[in-house]
Order: structure tokens, then sequence, then C-alpha cells
């Protein structure tokens, strides 16, 4: 069984296909999945998913990319949103520095959310882009745990987060021809610190590069960490599973 850690079924891309996507998950064997929300609308969107769907979990938070439309409300909202029993982690929140955007409102929004998460003892999602340093410091300020979702950074780094706390999560990336960095990830972090997701419905993995992506394409990247790291894809299959529940809390 598979556990997809990180999809956006509540994106306007994928939600009105969200019965035949999941149908694909079971028969590819992604038997459970956590839809992420970014900001209020998707957020909502996760929570009611996971009440419709047993194999779904939700996360709730605002990203650093829409984090220009934070308002308190919009947060009391969300902290709302957290106390749901389907919800499993805060996130994604994070900061991401590749857009000319507003650093200072990005971690102000993500300690908002760091003390959110301290304050309900949940986990946390991390989107971070070009923001490394920063993120890590706020993260060992904050004692919190979670996920380093889609990680693109070195595989020094990721060792820093796993020492934190973190599961480093992989996504498309890993499978593409040019991608050094989470191919090295994929090979020099641990098994038992590492995650699978797809991120969709963005970065197919190859073979399907290029085209929409989906949370059952999970299993693609599950073959390639199994190819780096020299072992079966039932060890990577297994081993990600249980990562996925001991962090989830499931």
């Amino acid at each position: 069984m598979f556990f997809n850690t990180h999809t956006h079924l509540n994106s306007d891309d994928l939600y009105e296909e969200r019965e035949q996507l999941i149908k694909n998950c079971f028969e590819k064997n992604v038997t459970e999945m956590t839809v992420v929300g970014y900001d209020l609308a998707s957020s909502k969107r996760a929570v009611a998913l996971a009440h419709e769907y047993e194999c779904i979990h939700a996360t709730v938070g605002i990203s650093p990319n829409d984090c220009e439309d934070y308002s308190e409300e919009a947060f009391k909202e969300i902290a709302v949103l957290a106390r749901d029993e389907e919800v499993v982690a805060i996130g994604e929140i994070g900061l991401d520095y590749y857009y000319d955007t507003d650093k200072k409102l990005q971690k102000r929004v993500f300690n908002k959310h760091l003390e959110l998460a301290k304050e309900l003892d949940l986990p946390i999602v991390i989107h971070c882009r070009d923001a490394y340093e920063d993120c890590y410091n706020m993260l060992k300020e904050s004692g919190c745990k979670g996920i380093m979702h889609c990680y693109s950074g070195s595989d020094q780094m990721a060792m820093r987060f796993v020492q934190l706390g973190f599961y480093i999560s992989l996504a498309g990336p890993v499978t593409f021809k040019n991608a050094k960095m989470p191919k090295l990830v994929a090979k020099n972090v641990p098994l038992d610190k590492l995650l699978i997701e797809t991120d969709d419905p963005y970065m197919a993995p190859v073979p399907l590069r290029g085209t929409r992506n989906e949370p059952a394409n999970v299993v693609y990247i599950a073959e390639k960490i199994a190819e780096l790291k020299e072992c079966s894809i039932e060890e990577v299959e297994r081993q990600t599973f249980d990562n996925a529940k001991d962090i989830f809390h499931i």
C-alpha cells in the first residue's frame, strides 16, 4: 500500500474529477493520501474531502505564496478548521523567496502557524524554496516537527532538517533526468526518513512529464527511489507508508 502525503485534489484542476482520480489510486494500490490546504478556501475543501472519503486526510494552512491575501479573520478560520478530527497537520506553510515577495510578511504568517501547531500538538507541512537557512532557523526555534514537502535542497541540508525531527518528502523532480539534488537526497537520506508525494496537479513524474499530474502517480516516485537506493519497491512502499502513519499520528 502506498501513502501519498501531499496531493491537491482540492484544487480546481482536479476536484470535479475526484471520484475517478481516487479510483485510479486504488487501482495502483495508493490507499491513503493527504489533501493539503494552501489558503482558506482550499483548506475548507481539504477538510470536506477528508469527511467525504475514508482514504483522505486533511491539512490546513496558508502557504507563503498565498500570504499576501492573509488576514486575521482568515487565520481565525484556519485555527477553527485545525481542530477538526480529520486534520492531521498544519500546512502547507513556510517561506518562498523565489518570487519578489514580502519576506517579513511571510515570516509573520509562518510564525502564526507554528504557534498554532504547537498549541494543537500537530505536525507541520513545510513549503520552502530559496529560503532554507531562514526556514531552518525558524523551525529550530519553534521545536515543531513535520515534513519538508517536495524537497529541493541539498542532501546535507536535508539531514539538518532530519535532525530537527523532519521527514523529507520527494515528488516528481526525483524522476527528472537533470534533477541532481533530489536524486542525491533519495540516495543519502535514510529510507526511514523519506516520504513520497505527487504535489499534483503539478510536476508529473517521468514517464508522464508534461501532463497533468494526479495522486496515483506517486507510484512512479516510489519506483525511482527504489532504483536509486538499489532496493525493492516493496521496501520503499512499506517504509514510506509507515513513515507517513508515524508523522501524521494515524
